[in-house]
């Protein structure tokens, strides 16, 4: 049933998830949404196979689009089940779902359209979460270099664990955006740049084998990324 007359879309990014997919759907708070979706961006194992077996919406690209251009696909077709606000949950389960329902009340009690749950609101959940240390150095360097050059105030520019109200996508044209990582950031800007206001929720991680993590040469060039995009925004050099 909609919360409150909002219905609810849990998305799920998927990406050689096989091994963890079902334990991920399983944490999910079941009452507190009314479809989940799972796209599959050209797994090499049998992510597909694994989602048809539990009760979601799969939807499958024929190649690897990548991180932001598989969210893109999530958004849309949480519109076009008739959401109103779409969770993003990674299915390999590094996020835990047990915190959803804070955020939507964030969103829906309290009026937020971008909802965050941030690792760094609390540093030593990340780090006893098995954060590398050196990504947790990087995540705050990063992070602040965003809040100097946004205006912002958030804890954590990097969170994969996310919650929109789907009507800000009217206004932001998200094909515009990245089909990498760096789509993530993009959107921070942009949100920036209307003045919509981002809610960040202090929520606990994992790591471990199984979760997807970006490796260090990737990482790099995502860093690079996020600073040529912030310096893109602030020249006037592009729009967001």
């Amino acid at each position: 049933m909609p919360y409150k007359g909002k219905k609810i879309a849990v998305v799920m990014p998927a990406y050689n998830a096989e091994k963890t997919l079902a334990a991920c759907y399983e944490a999910l708070p079941k009452e507190w949404f009314d479809v989940a979706i799972l796209v599959d961006d050209g797994s090499r194992d049998r992510t597909v196979e694994v989602a048809k077996t539990l009760p979601i919406v799969v939807h499958v690209h024929p190649k690897n689009r990548g991180y932001g251009g598989n969210q893109k696909t999530c958004y849309r077709l949480a519109k076009e089940h008739g959401a109103d606000i779409a969770v993003m949950v990674h299915p390999d389960h590094q996020y835990d779902p047990k915190f959803i329902p804070e955020m939507i009340k964030a969103m829906v009690d309290d009026g937020y359209r971008a909802v965050f749950g941030s690792r760094m609101m609390v540093r030593k959940n990340a780090l006893e979460g098995g954060m590398p240390k050196w990504k947790y150095v990087a995540n705050i360097g990063l992070t602040d270099v965003g809040n100097i050059m946004l205006g912002t105030k958030l804890t954590e520019f990097h969170s994969g664990f996310r919650a929109y109200d789907l009507s800000l996508f009217d206004a932001i044209d998200l094909e515009r955006y990245s089909d990498d990582f760096i789509f993530d950031t993009q959107i921070i800007i942009g949100l920036a740049a209307r003045k919509v206001p981002i809610k960040e929720v202090a929520i606990t991680t994992r790591y471990f084998p199984e979760a997807s993590q970006i490796r260090l040469g990737p990482s790099i060039k995502y860093g690079l990324g996020i600073l040529k995009n912030l310096f893109l925004y602030r020249t006037g050099l592009r729009s967001y």
